[in-house]
């Protein structure tokens, strides 16, 4: 015997919070593409590009599987951001190119926002598949994150709060 959403998850109805969600990662995504792909123009460290590259491949896939679900529900998307023409790192004015450690830095801080955002997802979803696909971006942005962690201590970039070096001592009574 089955409840009343018990058979296939793909043919059951999403339901709202898991209709905007979708619609919201898939509007993120298109944005954070669109962002990352201007910050590959700005990056000058290869390493930094690596990890650019990952997260530009990560938003289009993001963007493919989100706006898939929402057109099986007859829903539309969120527009696409046009193409920017080719830049080349020399031509960007110094005064308004993007070092390398603020990018990476804001890079750290929209995965981190990512991985909330996944697990709210996951918590509300009642669809198996919906639940699942954010699981394998939370898995996907947890693996990114620890690249973008080690690249930043590597290169110095790292701007750490406030560490507890030396511990204060315990009173005893």
């Amino acid at each position: 015997m089955t409840g009343i959403l018990g058979g296939n998850p793909k043919e059951e109805p999403m339901h709202y919070g898991e209709i905007f969600t979708v619609w919201q990662a898939s509007m993120v995504a298109k944005g954070a593409l669109s962002c990352y792909r201007a910050y590959m123009y700005h990056a000058g460290d290869n390493d930094l590009k690596k990890i650019l590259g990952a997260l530009i491949d990560q938003a289009e896939l993001e963007i493919s599987e989100c706006d898939t679900l929402l057109s099986e529900q007859g829903i539309a998307s969120a527009p696409v951001m046009p193409n920017r023409p080719d830049a080349k790192l020399e031509d960007i004015p110094v005064g308004a190119r993007f070092t390398d450690p603020e990018i990476a830095a804001k890079l750290a801080a929209d995965n981190a926002v990512g991985l909330v955002a996944c697990s709210q997802a996951m918590g509300q979803s009642i669809r198996e598949d919906i639940g699942a696909l954010f699981a394998k971006y939370h898995l996907t942005k947890a693996a990114i994150g620890l690249k973008i962690l080690h690249l930043t201590k590597k290169k110095g970039w790292l701007i750490p709060p406030p560490l507890l070096v030396k511990r204060p001592e315990s009173v005893k009574a």
